[in-house]
């Protein structure tokens, strides 16, 4: 059966929104999604609780193992100015020897976020994403402008793959951005499935 990686990280829960979004579309395609995250980094000036790093997440934390057994992967992350959250990139940063290896050369892959405001940075989020999986030798999958929501959304969303504006977090993801991301879900599972056989 096929399987994807849903990896995301979310300090305020609006990613992990949209990767549950996002899981509902892949297992509506017959596939299986496997919810991952990666832990909180300390940075210098904060707070030295560590009970941020030790914390049990909702979902089990990433593995090289997670990489090797997935037919595709959506890569989710908060808006970190125009950029990934630096929990995210540094499991990324982490993956030279996947990256050595080949484990994702040839795997489909979906960018997805949340931000806090329109016009906020997604789309160059979103973007920047993309990046380190073309050198890991991933297949980019999009959202096409078939999809009736990209055409009405005033939130989230835009080719470059699903997002959720939360407004600080004061906001739920809404109809479109719901849509588009259950679809963007569907529509890589899809592919992946494709691409096996």
């Amino acid at each position: 059966m096929t399987e994807i990686l849903v990896l995301y990280y979310s300090r305020h829960g609006g990613t992990k929104k949209m990767a549950r979004l996002l899981a509902r579309g892949i297992e509506s395609s017959g596939a299986i999604a496997r919810l991952r995250t990666v832990p909180e980094l300390m940075f210098a000036g904060e707070a030295t609780d560590v009970s941020a790093t030790t914390a049990n997440p909702d979902d089990p934390y990433v593995t090289l193992d997670d990489l090797k057994a997935c037919h595709g992967m959506a890569l989710g992350s908060p808006v970190r100015f125009g950029n990934m959250a630096a929990p995210l990139k540094h499991f990324i940063d982490s993956t030279s020897k996947a990256w050595l290896e080949g484990t994702l050369i040839g795997k489909p892959a979906m960018v997805f976020n949340s931000g806090s405001m329109l016009h906020g940075g997604q789309e160059t989020t979103l973007q920047s994403m993309m990046l380190p999986l073309l050198h890991h030798g991933m297949v980019i999958v999009g959202l096409p402008h078939s999809e009736p929501a990209l055409h009405t959304t005033s939130g989230g969303g835009s080719p470059y793959g699903p997002s959720h504006v939360s407004v600080e977090g004061h906001r739920q993801p809404d109809n479109d951005e719901k849509s588009l991301a259950i679809a963007a879900g569907k529509r890589l599972a899809d592919i992946a499935t494709k691409l096996r056989h």
